[in-house]
């Protein structure tokens, strides 16, 4: 078969690290490919270098055997026929789905925009994705998971013979999910070259035929899909045999003691009469699909979302008055957000300032920050948690997804909250950093905090949970305590409304 795309020793530096060391492989025309490998392997750094994102690097890029090289994403768009959707969707909310569909690349009629034939083109393209919105809808009404439709609306609008896909199902419920695998299986029918990045395993064997691995920069090996088994996918990923699923690996440190009790709890559309009790020692899981309200719930928690009824009790307390997030940090909850980009760093911090921020009086000496101090805490913490590059200095906003998530857990940990809430701890992070994510979480209740853990991966909250809540359309519809009831079935049942 004919190659779509080729890298021949292609080589990128950043200051202090080589991120990628000769690396090369070809990819055929009209297959889906998987890129795999551990956060911080180089996939999301050889995507940017293919999509001209970063123009300049090492090596050579071939597109259908000719080399090219790209001045950046819109180059690379317009002149080599190839698009990105990336992991994070990025998207103009106050605009409509049309506009940021065809955003810079409007159809006109003489100086003005054709709206007309916008909303015509792009409403095929939806109705092709099988999505519920419309070209004239406004962008701020849609789910994450439809945005990312909407980002893979934008690269069959361009026309693209090679899409490259970034943890594309992240954010998507189990229908959205099948109608990407049906658009994906239709455009390799119609000879679109896929590349696809994802650390669900079971998306590779749906709907990729060969799978080449990362790892640390280097190339591994290029495998057939259809010849080759989960573990040995996992084994190539990460050069030793991590157990994916995730598990307890000591004895639940679980009391009595009740840190946390939920009555009634209520958020306007949100979600309605949520009750539930955290125990001291506790690691409590929380299931549902895309939209069940699950993080709005977390958010009322934690003072970020303000509620229309109920009670939340701290040790006993009712919290009475205005609740915020100052508050919630005084009285010992802490939250790690499922959108780290936005709302887990400071994008334009290092990463020693990212770890310490919800903890600076720890550092004050005589009315002064010790910065030393600062640093040192961010070390012990890079140390423990195995953080790759070991750089305290280098911006977080710079480091893959999984080793941002353990900045995150660093600055966590660092404080002295009680309560941590998790909401969707492991997304877009590789099995690696997995397995270390759920051994820090055995650390913390081993320490004496408790834990809610907010997932849509039925395996995480199977394996990682005490005791489970399942919550569908804003509402509690299951509470499983103990591990034999965890049957996926049930839970599923429960999340989709039954009971």
């Amino acid at each position: 078969m004919a190659k779509a795309v080729e890298f021949v020793k292609i080589n990128k530096r950043f200051p202090g690290a080589h991120v990628l060391k000769d690396i090369s492989f070809s990819v055929e025309e009209g297959e889906v490919h998987a890129l795999l490998g551990e956060n911080g392997a180089g996939k999301s750094t050889l995507l940017n270098i293919l999509h001209g994102v970063y123009p300049e690097y090492e090596g050579k890029v071939l597109l259908h055997g000719k080399e090219v090289a790209f001045k950046d994403a819109n180059d690379a768009i317009v002149n080599g026929n190839i698009s990105k959707v990336h992991q994070e969707t990025l998207v103009v909310k106050d605009l409509t789905v049309g506009q940021n569909v065809t955003m810079g690349y409007e159809p006109h009629k003489g100086l003005f925009v054709d709206f007309n034939k916008m909303h015509k083109d792009v409403d095929e393209i939806l109705v092709e994705l099988n999505c519920k919105f419309k070209a004239e809808d406004l962008v701020s009404t849609l789910t994450s998971g439809e945005m990312q439709m909407l980002a893979i609306a934008r690269a069959l609008y361009h026309h693209s013979n090679i899409i490259s896909l970034d943890e594309p199902t992240a954010s998507l419920t189990l229908k959205e999910t099948e109608a990407l695998f049906e658009v994906v299986r239709k455009l390799k029918a119609q000879g679109v070259t896929i590349l696809y990045v994802s650390h669900h395993l079971e998306e590779i064997f749906q709907i990729c035929d060969r799978a080449t691995i990362l790892r640390d920069g280097e190339y591994i090996e290029t495998l057939d899909v259809s010849k080759t088994t989960r573990e040995e996918l996992i084994h190539a990923m990460v050069g030793r045999n991590v157990a994916a699923v995730a598990g307890r690996l000591k004895p639940s440190p679980k009391t009595d003691e009740i840190v946390l009790k939920v009555e009634n709890l209520s958020s306007g559309n949100n979600f309605h009469n949520v009750s539930f009790e955290l125990h001291k020692g506790e690691i409590l899981g929380f299931f549902g699909l895309v939209g069940a309200g699950r993080t709005e719930v977390m958010r009322t928690i934690f003072g970020a979302d303000r509620k229309t009824g109920g009670t939340i009790q701290l040790k006993g307390k009712e919290i009475k008055g205005r609740w915020n997030t100052t508050k919630a940090l005084k009285s010992g909850i802490g939250l790690v957000p499922e959108d780290r980009k936005t709302q887990g760093f400071l994008s334009l911090s290092s990463n020693t300032d990212n770890v310490a921020i919800s903890s600076l009086e720890k550092y004050l000496s005589g009315g002064f920050i010790d910065e030393k101090k600062k640093i040192q805490n961010a070390e012990y913490f890079f140390e423990e948690m195995d953080v790759h590059p070991r750089r305290v200095d280098y911006l977080t906003k710079n480091m893959s997804g999984g080793n941002q998530q353990k900045v995150i857990l660093a600055r966590w940990m660092s404080t002295d909250v009680e309560i941590i809430i998790f909401d969707e701890p492991t997304k877009g992070v590789d099995v690696a950093a997995k397995a270390e994510i759920y051994r820090l979480m055995e650390e913390m209740v081993a320490e004496g905090k408790s834990l809610i853990v907010v997932s849509s991966e039925l395996p995480e909250v199977i394996g990682i949970s005490d005791r489970l809540i399942i919550m569908s359309e804003g509402q509690i519809t299951g509470e499983l305590t103990r591990k034999e009831d965890f049957i996926e079935d049930s839970i599923m049942n429960f999340a989709i409304g039954g009971n």
